[in-house]
């Protein structure tokens, strides 16, 4: 097992250095000027070209590559010039708030999709097999910033159930202290149930959001899955040995169609990481989407490369993490490695 992790690991190497090289490209060649935008429309050509060689884009290319390699060796992923912070502080501060709307997404997703995946596939043709289809199909269809607009449209200014879109907190409660920089937990942790309540609160709507746009895939392959396994021998010897109906399904054939569907979380996850810029403008969540997508207005590389370096992390480990957990769920794919 470690032998295979050491070398899916080393696997990750040419990745990261690409994903390092072309982030370093991409915000070179975007349109905009850094030096223009922070001097602002009043500023002279001469002003503008002094910001521009205190920022060092007056040197070659290569140079400025070379300068972020040599910082990015120290851990160093540069100055914010918006926020007036070092991006790593900033992303630090920031990723609690994404990943913890991405896994609450995540987790609501799986607790509808894989049950109504698993019985679509038991009871084929039937109603739920029909509502599991139609939520497959409106799941792809919806742009999520447009379910995340009609939710707030829906929940917040026509019904009133839901609190305004402005955050992880309402301004009316104040951040648990921070243990995991999830304020779920942290509350939990405190004991704040108030504090818990407001935040889960706010989640809920950008959750669903995320969780719509997610349950369109797993429940497909929950589905897929589930019935190529239903046809299979063993699961009809399984039947035939007078095994309960429910032991059959969850133990012998949900088990065996699981890497599929651990597949496609794997995808689901990166495809949420994605969507999250969207629904962080929405909900004007605080996470780094949202610090993202103001960097790049104002044409500031070092957020845009960190958060495409720090993507690029989270999807390689999250890579390795089905990699491990292939083997666990199936002996045969770790004594194939």
């Amino acid at each position: 097992m470690l032998k295979t992790f050491g070398d899916r690991l080393l696997t990750t190497i040419p990745a990261l250095i690409g994903v390092i090289v072309v982030s370093f490209l991409l915000t070179r060649v975007l349109p905009g000027d850094t030096a223009a935008y922070f001097a602002g429309p009043a500023a002279t050509p001469q002003a503008i070209e002094e910001i521009r060689r205190q920022l060092g884009l007056d040197r070659p290319l290569p140079e400025q590559f070379g300068r972020y390699v040599a910082d990015l060796s120290k851990g160093d992923l540069g100055q914010s010039l918006t926020t007036g912070q070092p991006v790593l502080a900033d992303i630090s501060s920031r990723l609690p708030a994404s990943a913890e709307l991405t896994l609450f997404g995540l987790i609501l997703s799986l607790l509808i999709a894989v049950p109504l995946g698993i019985t679509a596939a038991v009871k084929q043709g039937s109603m739920i097999d029909h509502l599991c289809r139609i939520v497959a199909t409106a799941g792809v269809s919806l742009p999520v910033f447009f379910t995340g607009l009609l939710l707030v449209y829906l929940f917040y200014f026509v019904l009133g159930w839901s609190p305004a879109p402005l955050g992880r907190l309402d301004i009316f409660y104040s951040a648990p202290p921070a243990v995991t920089g999830f304020y779920l937990v942290d509350s939990l942790v405190a004991f704040d149930f108030e504090t818990f309540r407001a935040a889960l609160s706010q989640v809920l709507l950008p959750g669903i959001t995320l969780a719509i746009f997610a349950l369109a895939p797993i429940a497909r392959i929950t589905r897929a899955s589930m019935l190529a396994v239903l046809s299979s021998e063993f699961v009809r010897t399984a039947r035939a040995a007078g095994l309960n109906g429910r032991t059959v399904i969850l133990t012998y054939a949900f088990r065996n169609a699981m890497l599929p569907v651990v597949t496609t979380l794997g995808m689901v996850f990166s495809f949420l990481l994605g969507a999250n810029v969207l629904v962080e403008k929405v909900f004007a969540w605080p996470g780094i989407g949202s610090y993202a997508v103001e960097a790049l207005i104002a044409s500031d590389f070092a957020p845009v490369q960190g958060f495409v370096l720090t993507m690029a992390i989270l999807y390689i480990v999250l890579n390795l993490l089905i990699d491990l957990t292939y083997g666990l769920i199936d002996p045969r794919v770790r004594l194939g490695a």
